[in-house]
């Protein structure tokens, strides 16, 4: 018995170490297959950084080279001469960006400089040697007190005997040169020949000495000591590629595929750090899709297997207890039929109770719309019986002109209310008014005009600019939208009618996405992010504007127009801010 489950189990033991040999197969071969492929990305995006810096310098060579037979420099052992001189070096420094531009002597005397001090020597510096020899002379280092780092071109300026009389050296910012390209592209660092990097996309690699980081030895010199320095930790090889352990830097990878490319031009060599975390994965995903393959086939198999060995089993046990299980088969078959009939009569109690629950949710949304039409057709109602008035008292002071104007206004209202029913018996039905083109200084002069009469009544000083007509055109419906800066307007005048000064502000703000605010000078909200809650009130209960709907059906519309609408505190009082999206000509076609 011992035997037989020994060799039953030792097969899928043994596929599946085949299967983990052969997933592993797959990684290695899948890795060195993506770090090919990063490797040719690596190495364009190297060479793209490196032309790039070369390029930036070189703007610094020729203008050495151009500057250096200038008609100024050529004769400066007179005050006045080297006062013009330093004038032109100043004007191409500034020009140029360069940190300083100055001229010497054949013995390293500086004569005239941008910015340098005159009589100095660089008789001692490389790159003016080079230049005495009639070459182009480069070299880098940092410049004291500022710790400036620069980089040297120095071209030698002929005399008439064809000697090298002199030198013009020109100093270019490597920060500035930085500024294009930092944070861009993977790790890219520029090292001189002693392995200090001098030139990088990520500031934790200056002066970072690469060849004492990779031996694992002490700082070289110009490294600090300094916990946050980046560090190798191993270096090994797969295939061609260099791989490295780093660490010390968040804002270098793990792991990271090596390149590097030598820059004679200008006397580095540009190195390239690319995470191999991508290789990695998609190696990964390949090796773990044929595990899954196998192991699901392998799974399989297995299953159909044991399914045979099983099924044979039980064909043996079943012969001998046919008799026995016939009986038990017709209990079951019979309590079977039972527990199906229990099943349809309870699927069809939940059919009952899913209509209940449709008709309940119908009657409260009844409830619900008979609530908004009061609220929607509240302030019409108010404007209608303040225009009456008004038209009355000017029919008794004799204004006939005025009182049509009232009459006109009652007129105006009545159809505004009949445009409200319609859009909330449109609601009613899924329907809605056609979002168009809408002119948005109308909507905003309708709001106030709507409201001028409680904000007069109630001493409410209405600060806003009106806008032209016909210049800012937003997405929406203009009954629903005029109605959102009423409900807002209204609002505001109810958190301020327990002070005495009472201001409210409407302001448009034109920008990518058109907003407009309405502030006031009142307690602010307490629970900002209930506001727009149904039925959510700070009013007196019973009071006949307390409902808390005008805030949850004004973010409806608001939401219907592709906008949004939040409200916050400000420094004193609430402000509520209705986002629109600007009207395209494209839609309309």
């Amino acid at each position: 018995m011992k035997a037989q489950t020994l060799i039953r189990w030792s097969l899928p033991v043994g596929f599946l170490l085949a299967v983990a040999a052969l997933a592993l197969a797959v990684w290695s071969y899948g890795y060195r297959q993506a770090l090919d492929s990063l490797a040719e990305r690596s190495a364009a995006d190297l060479a793209l950084a490196s032309d790039r810096v070369s390029t930036q310098l070189e703007v610094y060579q020729e203008l050495a080279v151009l500057t250096a037979e200038h008609p100024v420099l050529r004769d400066l052992s007179e005050p006045v001469a080297r006062a013009a001189a330093a004038d032109l070096l100043r004007s191409i420094a500034d020009k140029t960006a360069a940190l300083d531009v100055f001229f010497t002597d054949s013995s390293g005397r500086v004569l005239a400089a941008a910015e340098g001090v005159v009589g100095s020597s660089v008789a001692d510096q490389a790159y003016f040697r080079r230049a005495q020899q009639g070459a182009l002379g480069t070299g880098h280092g940092v410049l004291r007190p500022d710790d400036q780092r620069a980089y040297f071109y120095a071209a030698p300026a002929f005399g008439s005997d064809g000697r090298v009389r002199g030198a013009l050296v020109v100093v270019a910012d490597i920060e500035d040169v930085e500024q294009t390209w930092r944070g861009s592209l993977p790790a890219v660092f520029f090292t001189v020949a002693s392995g200090e990097v001098f030139i990088a996309n990520r500031s934790e690699l200056l002066f970072w000495n690469r060849k004492a980081a990779v031996a694992g030895g002490a700082a070289g010199p110009g490294l600090e000591a300094a916990a946050s320095r980046p560090r190798v930790l191993a270096q090994w090889h797969i295939g061609p590629h260099e791989i490295w352990r780093l660490a010390g830097s968040p804002y270098l990878p793990a792991r990271a595929l090596h390149l590097s490319v030598a820059l004679p031009v200008i006397g580095m060599t540009g190195e390239i750090l690319v995470d191999v975390a991508p290789a990695r994965r998609i190696a990964a995903l390949q090796a773990a899709a044929l595990a899954a393959v196998c192991l699901a086939f392998g799974a399989m198999l297995f299953f159909v297997m044991e399914r045979r060995r099983t099924l044979a089993e039980a064909n043996a046990v079943l012969e001998s207890r046919v008799a026995q299980r016939t009986e038990a088969l017709s209990a079951a078959n019979v309590q079977l039929r039972r527990e199906v009939r229990e099943r349809e009569e309870a699927e069809a109690a939940l059919k009952r109770a899913q209509q209940d629950l449709v008709q309940a949710g119908k009657l409260s949304a009844l409830g619900q719309m008979s609530a908004g039409i009061s609220h929607e057709l509240n302030q019409p109602l108010m404007a209608i019986q303040q225009y009456a008035e008004n038209g009355a008292a000017f029919l008794a002071r004799g204004k006939a002109e005025r009182t049509g104007e009232n009459l006109a206004r009652i007129s105006d209202m009545a159809a505004r209310m009949a445009r409200i029913i319609k859009n909330l018996r449109a609601f009613a039905r899924n329907e809605s008014e056609p979002v168009g083109k809408v002119d948005l200084a109308k909507v905003l002069e309708d709001a106030v005009e709507l409201t001028q009469t409680r904000l007069r009544e109630c001493s409410v000083r209405l600060d806003w600019a009106p806008q032209p007509r016909g210049e800012i055109f937003v997405r929406g419906g203009e009954v629903r939208l005029t109605q959102v800066f009423v409900n807002l307007i209204n609002n505001a005048v109810d958190a301020m009618l327990d002070q005495e000064d009472r201001v409210i502000r409407l302001m448009v703000h034109r920008g990518a996405r058109l907003s407009v605010t309405v502030q006031d000078i009142g307690p602010g909200l307490k629970e900002p992010e209930k506001v727009f809650d149904p039925f959510y009130s700070t009013k007196a209960v019973g009071s006949s504007e307390g409902m808390g709907l005008g805030l949850s059906i004004s973010y409806g519309l608001v939401q219907s127009f592709g906008g949004n609408i939040r409200g916050s505190n400000a420094e004193r009082g609430a402000v509520f801010t209705v986002e629109l999206e600007y009207w395209k000509e494209e839609e309309a076609a």
